[in-house]
């Protein structure tokens, strides 16, 4: 029975991070660029400071910046939906404890994911590559919604470093299901 057991835990997190992994990698391009833009989408937040999940999200859209582009933009994106204060303006607030203060913009009035792709367009349309943060299957959704929105701008979607091995991995579990659940086989063409 302990077998079983862990035969069943240690599948349900491979499942995990293959499905994490190979939302990561979908909707995306090889796309070279100068400018480019990372965008970060927020998690509800109650609370004066950042959550765990939007901490771990701007560290990852950090990480995700090209060092060899002449201009990486921070956008952060979220309005006040748990608490008086901006998913973004929390976001914003972590990202310069960990020294990003520096090109950073905040879209602080969306409130669904929907909203954070639509009201960010103004944002992004100047940059030659887009990256969109966060968890692996919320942010192939926010670019599916950018591929229904705006397909021109979909055209300079790149992948972000959001996807690590064994990073939350028991979170991944719960991350895949809820994509799954929420209709993973949407497609990206209007």
């Amino acid at each position: 029975m302990r077998r079983i057991l862990a035969v069943g835990i240690v599948g349900a997190l491979l499942w995990g991070e293959y499905e994490n992994w190979r939302a990561s990698r979908e909707f995306v391009r090889d796309v070279p660029a100068e400018h480019e833009v990372v965008v970060v989408l927020g998690c509800r937040n109650r609370g004066g400071r950042a959550n765990a999940l939007n901490r771990w999200r701007v560290r990852a859209a950090l990480r995700s910046r090209d060092p060899r582009a002449t201009r990486s933009c921070l956008v952060l994106s979220g309005g006040a939906v748990g608490s008086a204060a901006s998913e973004a303006a929390l976001m914003a607030a972590y990202a310069a404890s960990r020294g990003r203060t520096d090109d950073v913009v905040l879209e602080a009035t969306s409130r669904t994911t929907w909203e954070n792709v639509e009201h960010v367009v103004p944002l992004v349309e100047q940059f030659d590559r887009i990256k969109i943060v966060s968890n692996p299957l919320h942010a192939r959704k926010a670019r599916m919604y950018l591929a229904r929105q705006r397909p021109d701008l979909a055209e300079r979607l790149a992948r972000g470093a959001e996807y690590r091995f064994a990073e939350w991995m028991p979170a991944k579990v719960a991350f895949a299901a809820y994509g799954r659940l929420k209709g993973r086989s949407a497609s990206p063409i209007p």
